[in-house]
């Protein structure tokens, strides 16, 4: 009988953001390596799993995709305090995405652990003609909130993995 090899690790982490930014995307980006303009708003919480290799040690992710919808965020409050990392993402031609990543970080306080590591992402960087928050804005917001930050592109796969991998 053959059995899958034992991670060496689990991590449990959670992307969070206003509906639209392409949370869903990044995360089948990162599982399945494509890529969809067609996709539907997350309804509560999806999630999946991915196996990678960190410094020799083998790892699960279990990713937790959030709706962005108001109306679902007392549905997901118990996950934040289960994630290790959180991915706060905001769509780099949406200026009302950014403005309200004060609102995501009152929910990271209010629900997640202290020790929770955050990483600010801001996405679709392949619409650079849409911009509407420079990459400096942004890296500034994360430095404010001792966060890491990545611009990435779901559509191109620019810097996806590296957002999940981000040494923190």
């Amino acid at each position: 009988m053959t059995t899958a090899k034992q991670s060496d690790y689990m991590f449990n982490y959670l992307i969070i953001g206003n509906p639209g930014v392409g949370k869903s995307c990044i995360l089948i980006r990162f599982t399945e390596g494509t890529f969809s303009d067609n996709y539907f708003s997350t309804i509560g919480l999806d999630f999946r799993v991915k196996a990678i290799d960190i410094d020799s040690k083998s790892c699960r992710l279990k990713i937790k995709d959030t709706s962005g919808k108001e109306t679902f965020r007392n549905v997901i409050s118990p996950y934040y305090r289960e994630a290790q990392g959180i991915m706060l993402v905001y769509d780099i031609t949406d200026l009302e995405s950014f403005q309200n990543l004060n609102s995501w970080l009152i929910e990271i306080e209010k629900n997640a652990s202290k020790k929770v590591c955050k990483i600010l992402v801001g996405n679709k960087c392949d619409k650079e003609s849409e911009r509407k928050v420079t990459f400096e804005q942004g890296k500034e917001f994360a430095d404010q909130y001792g966060m890491k930050f990545i611009e990435t592109s779901a559509k191109d796969s620019t810097y996806v993995a590296r957002a999940f991998i981000l040494k923190i």
